[in-house]
């Protein structure tokens, strides 16, 4: 990174979502639900048994929550109502966590196949932030994600990692509530009015709102921005196309 300009200081810490910010993981996690869902569409009499779209109906019903509550979300939607079921029903279809499962048996797939890697610009933000003195906390709902952190090397560039693993042994609720984030702020020192939250999932938008974040930054890697205006209607402050132009441009870091 090179250059500067004048601009608002950086936050006092900074609380990053994983899959999508960090991880160029959100392909891989949207086919596995399609193949879960998909397949408990299929046949169905009752309900929209229309084939699920990997990338509206990914972005609005599960990017950012957690495997149940992403698959309770969209059947809902559908009008399907399955019961719940247990964590420990086999992959299938009958119930919503067998769909959940489903879903974490194609994505282990994915990761065995190597489908995930850090985006390019990961670790120069976060190389920038350091430089900075800028704490960062990666936030996730994935059981994944402090493995494949540890995997691409960032999370020797992170000062904490809350993942799907810490949310399940403290019993926090998945986005759009705060809890996850709220808890990263707590172990990085910081108040939520102190601390960034960059997120590209709607859901996380609107738990760092709720949660009293500021500043909330939606990052909206698509090339036409077609996700701009969706984040900034669930409360983004600022939107940006990458993390570069985030703490170059608006925060003044450079490595």
């Amino acid at each position: 990174m090179s250059g500067r300009r004048e601009g608002p200081p950086p936050p006092r810490a900074v609380v990053l979502d994983t899959d999508g910010v960090l991880l160029d993981s959100a392909t891989a996690h949207a086919a596995a639900w399609k193949t879960a869902f998909d397949a408990c569409l299929a046949g169905r009499a009752t309900g929209d048994a229309a084939p699920f779209d990997a990338d509206a109906e990914y972005r609005r019903f599960v990017d950012g929550r957690s495997r149940h509550d992403g698959a309770e979300a969209f059947l809902t939607a559908r009008g399907i109502r399955l019961p719940p079921g247990s964590p420990g029903d086999p992959p299938g279809r009958d119930t919503v966590w067998a769909v959940a499962a489903r879903k974490e048996a194609e994505f282990r797939k994915a990761l065995a196949a190597g489908a995930v890697a850090a985006f390019p610009d990961a670790a120069e933000a976060l190389t920038a932030l350091r430089a900075l003195r800028v704490p960062c906390a990666a936030v996730s709902a994935s059981r994944h994600a402090r493995t494949l952190l540890a995997d691409t090397g960032l999370d020797r560039l992170l000062a904490d990692v809350v993942d799907g693993v810490d949310a399940a042994r403290l019993a926090l609720p998945g986005k759009p509530d705060p809890a996850l984030f709220l808890h990263a702020a707590a172990r990085l020192g910081t108040r939520p009015g102190d601390t960034a939250v960059v997120e590209d999932a709607l859901a996380g938008v609107r738990a760092a709102r709720r949660g009293g974040f500021d500043p909330v930054v939606g990052l909206d890697r698509a090339p036409n921005g077609r996700g701009t205006a969706a984040l900034r209607e669930e409360g983004a402050d600022t939107v940006v196309p990458d993390l570069v132009t985030l703490v170059r441009e608006t925060w003044g870091g450079r490595p």
